[in-house]
């Protein structure tokens, strides 16, 4: 019955989908320009955001953490070395291994960022009230846990 109904109203899941995929790109819009008022490209932001709140990482383990190929991360990290917010050090357990961490300014950097970043989600998200954001991520969760269950 419930099924029957939504395709009478339209909700289709291509429509639901469409709704979605608009949300995103807005969404996913105000965040890359929150990130460009800080002065950081999203995956600087995301690789100094998981040193900060994870501490040191090797980089492979950093890459695979945030989503980034092996020659994305290695640029990343260069780029960051080259504004002193990050550097590489040699494990001392392992030679082979290279960590990276924040440097001081780039704990100073991500801090600010962060703060900042969450101040302009909070804005992307102010038309919703609390129990509607709670109801969103719930139903996000929900459809991204197992996508192509029946």
């Amino acid at each position: 019955m419930r099924k029957t109904s939504a395709r009478l109203n339209g909700v289709t899941g291509p429509k639901v989908f469409t709704a979605l995929w608009k949300a995103y790109r807005g969404v996913l819009g105000r965040s890359e320009e929150s990130k460009r008022k800080i002065g950081l490209c999203d995956s600087d932001f995301r690789v100094l955001e998981l040193l900060m709140q994870k501490g040191s990482q090797p980089v492979n383990v950093l890459g695979a953490q945030i989503d980034l190929t092996t020659g994305s991360i290695t640029t990343a990290i260069d780029r960051l070395e080259a504004k002193w917010l990050a550097a590489r050090k040699l494990d001392p357990k392992d030679r082979r291994v290279r960590i990276v961490e924040l440097t001081a300014k780039g704990r100073r950097v991500i801090e600010r960022a962060s703060i900042e970043h969450a101040r302009d989600m909070e804005k992307a998200f102010r038309k919703l009230s609390c129990d509607e954001r709670l109801m969103l991520v719930e139903l996000l969760e929900r459809i991204t846990s197992d996508p192509f269950s029946t």
